[in-house]
């Protein structure tokens, strides 16, 4: 395992050897309190499953693959959800209007 990785698992004391849930989510969403953590059940923009207590603009998008059980990071929000817009203050995906 790369060091910066280890460095994180060791300072938020996340143990990932049984794999990871909303509990390891909750830690690592505390450590990265610059961050707000975001993840997406799999391409689907209504399913958020988990949304960080975080008020910052600076945002870790996730999908999460049911079948798979693996998260994912989302490098490019719009295009992996297929929407033109984003709502910043609650993360919901759109195309014409959003209320």
């Amino acid at each position: 395992m790369k060091q910066p990785l280890q460095d994180l698992f060791n300072t938020t004391g996340v143990d990932l050897t049984n794999g990871g849930g909303l509990n390891e989510l909750e830690q690592f969403q505390n450590y990265l309190s610059d961050y707000k953590i975001v993840v997406y059940d799999g391409l689907n923009p209504d399913r958020i499953i988990f949304s960080g207590n975080s008020h910052s603009n600076n945002k870790l998008y996730l999908l999460y693959g049911t079948d798979s059980g693996h998260y994912n990071v989302i490098t490019n929000l719009k295009a992996a959800m297929a929407k033109r817009y984003i709502c910043n203050a609650c993360d919901t995906l759109y195309d014409k209007t959003h209320k």
